[in-house]
């Protein structure tokens, strides 16, 4: 898109856009002697009120408003445009690689990775807060407040990695349960009963994980301490799953759907029979060994 410069003396000022737009903020800037100190914040022209700022030495032309703006809704716009100045689809430094989310910035010359997250609200979260303090993962607090989606967040910093352990409306985490949950994501996906690649980086450091945090790797459907890493886990719970389990279990394939599991159980049948699949199909679905997407079913490690 072609844009408009605003120059005196070989200085850009502004880049803008609409032509009409650049006038006005030219007509502007030689009213106030060029002085960027002097230009405000809002100003109002025609039936309009323009948020203006300075960023980088030069007037940005931010939003247009009917009304006069608040300084929380000038405040926020600021902060939006330095955080995605280009208007790109995720902001500044993050990058989608497959369905995770990465941090990334090059610092003297050097590519550094600063988080992995399987959602976009962590990852702008954590590059927010690293922009806001000059890119020091040692900032973070134990709970931080997202101004962006107006949460709370529990972050840990891990092999200069920060991760994003629990969001919530409140401030008001257990944060034992949180660290046992986050052990336990890690727990499952290193032994493949849940898919987590944000955590690939952490599946062997579990044990000193939990001695950190002083809880052990469970949720309330696993218990991880009687896995045996030299066997497979996944055959270890399959192998414990009731009878019925294990044979819908076995009957779900890639993409398999309700009618076909029903088809390759018909020997089975009884009382409620949907019922009863639907029962096991849902307990299978906990402890992370199928997934449902849309309407079929598929083992998670398939």
């Amino acid at each position: 898109m072609s844009s408009c410069n605003i120059v005196k003396n070989a200085k850009i000022y502004a880049k803008i856009t609409r032509l009409d737009d650049a006038i006005f903020i030219r007509d502007l800037l030689i009213k106030n002697d060029w002085d960027l100190d002097k230009i405000p914040q809002t100003v109002q022209c025609g039936d309009n009120y323009w948020v203006l700022a300075i960023i980088d030495d030069k007037i940005q032309l931010l939003a247009k408003y009917k009304t006069e703006p608040s300084q929380k809704t000038i405040d926020k716009l600021i902060k939006n445009h330095i955080r995605n100045p280009n208007n790109s689809k995720y902001g500044l430094n993050i990058s989608k690689v497959f369905d995770t989310f990465v941090i990334k910035k090059q610092i003297a010359g050097d590519d550094y990775i600063f988080g992995y997250y399987d959602n976009l609200e962590d990852a702008q979260f954590v590059r927010n807060y690293l922009l806001d303090h000059n890119w020091n993962v040692n900032e973070f607090n134990q709970v931080n407040y997202c101004d962006a989606s107006d949460k709370y967040k529990v972050v840990s910093v891990i092999d200069d990695r920060v991760y994003v352990l629990a969001s919530s409306d409140s401030d008001d985490f257990n944060l034992d349960d949180v660290y046992r949950e986050f052990l336990a994501k890690i727990s499952k996906h290193k032994y493949g009963l849940a898919i987590y690649p944000h955590l690939d980086e952490l599946k062997d450091k579990i044990s000193d994980l939990e001695e950190e945090f002083a809880v052990k790797s469970a949720d309330e459907v696993w218990s991880f301490e009687d896995i045996d890493d030299t066997k497979s886990p996944l055959n270890q719970i399959v192998f414990n799953l009731t009878p019925f389990e294990k044979s819908v279990y076995d009957a779900i394939g890639e993409n398999t759907s309700f009618d076909e599991i029903k088809k390759a159980l018909a020997r089975y049948r009884s009382k409620n029979f949907d019922g009863k699949i639907n029962r096991n199909l849902n307990q299978l679905i906990e402890r992370g060994l199928v997934e449902k997407i849309d309407n079929q079913y598929r083992k998670t490690n398939f």
